[in-house]
């Protein structure tokens, strides 16, 4: 498995890049087609991923489960299933 990265410069250039391409893909379905509704799903699709993203990444870790640190979606997964939806670990 690869490190964690450490250098500033690659961090930015990978948030960069993402941002990139989440752009592309909206911009490629609005080019594909063009409609107020298509603009409006994919604001609304890129809000819930974020803030499903915050919830998972932040919320948890800091409110939920202080003593857990996620490493990523799969150790998210994971957690989740060791979890049972009871509320316990």
């Amino acid at each position: 498995m690869l490190g964690d990265i450490q250098s500033k410069r690659l961090l930015y250039i990978k948030g960069v890049l993402l941002l990139l391409t989440g752009v592309l893909a909206s911009v490629i379905l609005l080019i594909r087609s063009p409609s107020i509704l298509n603009a409006l799903l994919i604001c609304i699709a890129t809000w819930g991923f974020c803030r499903a993203y915050y919830f998972v990444f932040y919320v948890i870790e800091h409110y939920a489960d202080r003593g857990y640190k996620f490493a990523g979606l799969g150790s998210f997964l994971r957690y989740a299933w060791k979890r049972g939806g009871t509320g316990k670990r």
